[in-house]
């Protein structure tokens, strides 16, 4: 039987499998080291995509948000994070009606945080990972725009590709 585990924002129990302990500890870390109100973190975002007319329902593992706005999409994984940049790019482009401004993809022991609009890393490791204070400043100047329809397709067959594992589950 599989090993339960309460979620640190949701008090919610859930497996203990593949990369849990991660997103866990970066729960963990984006509230008790960066700030983070538990509210501001939604788990396991939902997010359908669409391939030769087929939905494909799948999630985001987490989406930090602030004053209504999201600000982070962030994939927490178990192996190397530079394998999950792209795709959470392309949820983080394709999960609202506007491209949130930073995608990450983390360990919770190293972080890549990628600029959704222009695709380039905008900073390595966990110190990178702005606090909350940091982004509510940071909130007035972000770019809130949405993704061009020419390119939705594309970045829903890549999200699609790429996230085979949480579409099957």
């Amino acid at each position: 039987m599989m090993e339960q585990i309460k979620d640190y924002i949701t008090g919610n129990e859930i497996r203990n499998m593949g990369s849990e302990i991660s997103r866990q500890n970066f729960e963990k870390f984006l509230v008790e080291i960066k700030g983070y109100k538990k509210e501001d973190i939604h788990v396991d975002a939902p997010l359908t995509v669409q391939f030769k007319g087929e939905d494909y329902p799948s999630s985001i593992d987490l989406v930090v948000c602030l004053k209504d706005r999201a600000v982070m999409a962030v994939t927490c994984v178990a192996g190397a994070i530079g394998s999950y940049e792209r795709e959470i790019l392309a949820g983080a482009r394709l999960i609202r009606e506007y491209q949130i401004p930073f995608a990450v993809s983390t360990d919770a022991k190293n972080a890549v945080i990628i600029d959704t609009l222009s695709g380039k890393t905008t900073g390595q490791g966990l110190s990178s990972i702005p606090s909350r204070g940091k982004m509510e400043k940071m909130l007035p100047d972000l770019v809130f725009v949405p993704l061009d329809k020419t390119k939705k397709e594309r970045e829903m067959i890549i999200y699609r590709s790429f996230n085979l594992e949480k579409i099957n589950r």
